[in-house]
């Protein structure tokens, strides 16, 4: 039988003189290269500079959304741009995985950053994917993908400066068309995005926030917090947002003081000053309540889950919200809340909250008076629903939806 076999293959090499063994030849070839090379994995940058700057929603977004990302998807890289990164990892230990690099991207300003920055390090670090907040860089090395979290600066421009109007215009229409995937925090945001730029809703995907709730819970944990900054736990009313016009704290300081003077807890604003904060302050001077208001604007991250749990009630009258966490994070602490009738917050808030208009003080001031003299069984149904209502926004599902996407781009190019 071998004498046959051997015969036929010396007959076909006769025949064809490149025959099987040149073919064999190619095979092996092929295959020592194979072995000798080893797969290229895919590397993911992500712009994290707002890890390095003053705490707000879009921080809290990277950070739950990639902690969940990094441990879906290990068999992509994940390049993370900011300025601190040995500070990422001690804080967040998460992102000292094995498919994690934190890369320094050294702070600059904006226009530095997205003219040339994002763009170097595109092409420094080999990156087969970009993923950037609002804006994409001006002239991009390689695919781009970019989460819009609102565009409130379309819908309520009366709430930012002409010159951020002007340029966020400009930079988001471009960014909600040049992008290769497109993000957003809402289904609000979804619609309000497609209308403004004429997208199709169905070509942005929907990465919900949520609430880390490791930090954001109920109990007494850090009863101590709240003490040392001079408050009784349970004892006071809380917000929590940058001090500007949008988040209507003066709409909240007047309903404030339309509250009987006689057993009024204090309020606290937690939020650093950003555009048009002096209002405020002249507000709370004006209504001689500068010892019942008080505004904490140097609160530390460890710090900020505890004033949250241990507030008698959460009040968040914004005006407008690409999706509003903090009224989340106090629902998933354990928190009644009070919150506006607008843009997202509904969506949000379902029905584990009491919703009011933002234009009207009276009834924000009689919504905060019938929650403060409300029975305990009313009181803990209010705290259940809440719980129930944060439970149905979580960071696994947000980062599904985002490696989904990556994974489907990434395997088209």
């Amino acid at each position: 039988m071998r004498d046959e076999r051997t015969e036929r293959r010396a007959a076909r090499a006769e025949a064809d003189p490149r025959g099987s063994s040149t073919r064999r030849d190619k095979r092996r070839h092929r295959s020592a290269r194979t072995s000798r090379a080893p797969v290229r994995r895919p590397r993911v940058g992500v712009d994290f500079h707002t890890f390095d700057g003053i705490f707000q929603g879009s921080r809290s977004h990277l950070l739950g959304l990639y902690r969940e990302a990094v441990t879906l998807a290990p068999d992509i890289d994940f390049v993370m741009l900011l300025d601190n990164p040995h500070r990422l990892v001690r804080e967040h230990p998460e992102f000292a995985a094995p498919n994690v690099y934190p890369v320094r991207m050294r702070h600059l300003p904006g226009a530095l950053r997205l003219g040339a920055q994002l763009s170097w390090h595109q092409w420094r670090d080999r990156l087969d994917l970009l993923h950037v907040q609002y804006r994409l860089p001006l002239l991009s090395t390689g695919p781009c993908a970019c989460t819009i979290h609102d565009v409130l600066f379309e819908t309520h421009p009366q709430y930012f400066s002409s010159a951020f109007v002007r340029w966020s215009r400009l930079a988001s229409r471009a960014a909600a068309r040049r992008a290769d995937l497109l993000f957003t925090v809402s289904r609000f945001s979804q619609h309000a995005l497609a209308d403004a730029y004429g997208v199709p809703p169905s070509r942005i995907r929907v990465t919900y926030n949520a609430v880390d709730t490791a930090r954001f819970h109920p109990g007494r944990e850090g009863i101590e917090v709240p003490v040392r900054h001079g408050l009784a736990p349970g004892g006071y009313l809380c917000t929590l947002g940058r001090l500007e016009p949008r988040k209507n704290h003066l709409a909240l300081v007047r309903a404030y003081a339309k509250l009987p003077k006689r057993g009024r807890p204090p309020l606290i604003i937690i939020g650093q000053p950003d555009f048009g904060y002096q209002q405020v302050y002249e507000e709370i001077e004006a209504l001689k309540l500068r010892r019942q208001v008080r505004i904490l604007s140097d609160i530390d991250d460890a710090d900020l889950p505890s004033l949250l749990r241990h507030a008698r009630l959460f009040v968040y009258p914004s005006w407008a919200e690409g999706f509003g966490m903090p009224v989340l994070e106090a629902m998933a602490s354990g928190v009644p809340v009070v919150t506006s009738t607008t843009t997202s917050l509904p969506e949000v808030a379902g029905r584990a909250a009491r919703l009011v208009s933002p234009d009207d003080d009276f009834a924000l001031s009689s919504a905060i008076r019938q929650e403060l003299m409300a029975g305990e069984s009313y009181r803990r149904e209010r705290i259940a629903r809440g719980i129930q209502q944060a439970r149905r926004f979580n960071w696994q599902s947000s980062a599904t939806v985002l490696i989904e996407g990556f994974r489907r781009l990434l395997r088209r190019r």
